[in-house]
């Protein structure tokens, strides 16, 4: 399982053996069911999640109790909340797997030592945390400017790996259409083109 985020880690900073083992060291491998949690809001997120396996959603409720995804998390993705791990707050949000997943863990308190100690890693987190704030803002001008057909396009190319992994009234939560808009779109999209006849 950690050859899957070595291989990764090496794809973004040039790091030696001898790091990555202690990397590895602090680490704690986790095997989760299909629909198991590992955040409920409430909790502080405390540790740092990267997906070797499997998918995950974070989500969140509306007062009326319907549930809103924010995010879906695959292979060699990161799943987190953000805002609670920075904070040391409750989170209001909830990760589950939506497959059967694997995932590797560390501490807060052991990811900060390790970025003190080691700094390709510290790099490292620097440009993941640059990433995330870039799609962060693309995903925000998606919602407020782009319609539901450019809004489903551009899933299908964030999450390739997703939308067939996924149940539909997941997507449209993330996307902030109906299930039923969703439903029409992808029609239109699966549709056969019809070929014009020559005269």
């Amino acid at each position: 399982m950690f050859e899957v985020f070595e291989k990764y880690l090496r794809e973004w900073v040039d790091i030696s053996d001898e790091e990555m083992q202690v990397i590895r060291a602090a680490s704690t491998e986790k095997t989760l069911r299909k629909w198991q949690s590992i955040l409920h809001d409430g909790e502080v997120w405390k540790i740092n999640c990267f997906i070797t396996s499997g998918c995950f959603r974070l989500y969140r409720f509306g007062k009326d109790g319907t549930d809103h995804t924010l995010r879906f998390g695959v292979e060699n993705w990161w799943i987190s909340d953000q805002e609670s791990y920075n904070n040391n707050t409750p989170s209001d949000y909830n990760i589950e797997a939506l497959a059967a997943s694997n995932v590797i863990i560390w501490t807060k308190e052991s990811w900060t030592a390790l970025m003190n100690t080691i700094p390709a890693l510290k790099l490292f987190n620097e440009k993941l945390l640059a990433r995330g704030y870039e799609m962060n803002q693309r995903r925000i001008f998606s919602l407020i400017s782009s319609s539901a057909e450019e809004k489903y396009l551009e899933f299908q190319k964030t999450y390739p790996r997703v939308f067939n992994k996924v149940p539909l009234h997941m997507v449209a939560s993330y996307l902030g259409i109906s299930r039923e808009t969703l439903s029409r779109i992808r029609k239109e999209f699966t549709k056969p083109k019809q070929k014009t006849s020559r005269i």
